[in-house]
């Protein structure tokens, strides 16, 4: 985040941020208040106003710009920003909600070309065919979306990004082990997440503010599912190898307490599981340490159990990126 001084005071900040998340809250002791999510390109930070008056404070919609003027502290070992003034931003701020939205260092389009591409090696033609019949049929979407509303890949193409570097994974395990089909698991991995674009609603900016009401019955994974065979049926791919293709997508959670429908039972499909849990958590670790000074501590993280992470200071760069592709390409 970036956070400009207010005058000679250390203590205090004015900063412009995106809305990511905004909801009215009552404290434990009935006073109501304003929890929010703020962030820009280089991260975001948890925020609250304790000064909100019902029916007189505005309330921001999401994935919108607003300044806002407080102190920067930390709670439970996190920092947090204490609002003490809030407004949405105005033309004369001269700020643009494209200009603080995190997005891929590659296009878009290169990745989804690149995706697309892979079909053509397959030597399993029908999946080769339904591969490129679902990534047609939802292109625009595809070329838009965050894998995430918050957590990992939450940025505009993060979805594909998330996507092509679990198949460059996949192909890494394919090379290593002659027993995986390797047009299977990276058909599974180009399709995995397929679901999260009926799962979550993003703007034109490519930013995902909520859940659909789909998405929170169904859920990506059966959504994915779905969204594959009514591509299959309309193209003729085989029964066979369209069931196998819709348990990867269904069980590619591990577990059911984390969402699988059913636990993976073939290793092309174990082998997606861990392999997504893998891009993510390396994802997650590199955000969480990128802005922490080498031999320091990040803030705890609840989805690693509230462990702190350390930064041994090794990495040169601890951005969350992936090299997907070599220089010359």
């Amino acid at each position: 985040m970036k956070y400009i001084p207010v005058g000679q005071r250390q203590d205090t900040y004015d900063l412009f941020a995106l809305v990511k998340r905004i909801e009215v809250k009552t404290s434990a002791k009935g006073q109501k208040y304003m929890d929010l999510t703020l962030g820009d390109k280089d991260g975001d930070v948890d925020a609250k106003f304790w000064d909100y008056e019902e029916g007189v404070t505005p309330l921001f919609e999401v994935n919108t710009i607003v300044k806002v003027r407080g102190q920067l502290q930390e709670y439970r070992g996190a920092p947090q920003f204490r609002v003490s003034h809030i407004r949405a931003a105005v033309p004369s701020d001269d700020v643009r909600p494209e200009d603080y939205i995190a997005a891929s260092e590659y296009s878009p389009e290169l990745m989804y070309d690149t995706l697309v591409g892979l079909a053509d090696g397959f030597r399993d033609r029908d999946l080769a065919a339904l591969l490129k019949a679902v990534y047609e049929k939802y292109r625009q979407e595809l070329c838009l979306y965050p894998a995430a509303v918050r957590m990992h890949h939450a940025m505009q193409g993060g979805l594909l990004y998330h996507t092509l570097s679990l198949v460059r994974l996949c192909q890494q395990v394919a090379a290593l082990y002659p027993a995986v089909d390797e047009d299977l698991l990276v058909a599974g991995a180009a399709l995995h997440d397929l679901g999260k674009i009926v799962e979550m609603d993003a703007n034109e900016l490519g930013l995902a503010g909520q859940y659909t009401t789909e998405g929170n019955l169904l859920g990506h994974l059966v959504v994915g599912a779905m969204m594959v065979r009514e591509v299959a049926k309309e193209i003729g791919t085989p029964e066979d190898t369209l069931m196998l293709l819709e348990h990867m997508l269904i069980s590619h959670h591990g577990k059911p307490e984390y969402g699988a429908a059913v636990p993976p039972k073939f290793l092309e499909a174990v082998i997606l599981a861990k392999l997504d849990d893998l891009d993510a958590t390396i994802y997650e670790i590199c955000d969480a340490t990128a802005g922490v000074e080498a031999g320091e501590f990040s803030a705890r993280l609840w989805n690693f159990d509230n462990v702190r992470l350390y930064n041994h200071g090794r990495a040169q760069d601890l951005r969350p990126s992936a090299k997907l592709f070599e220089p010359e390409d």
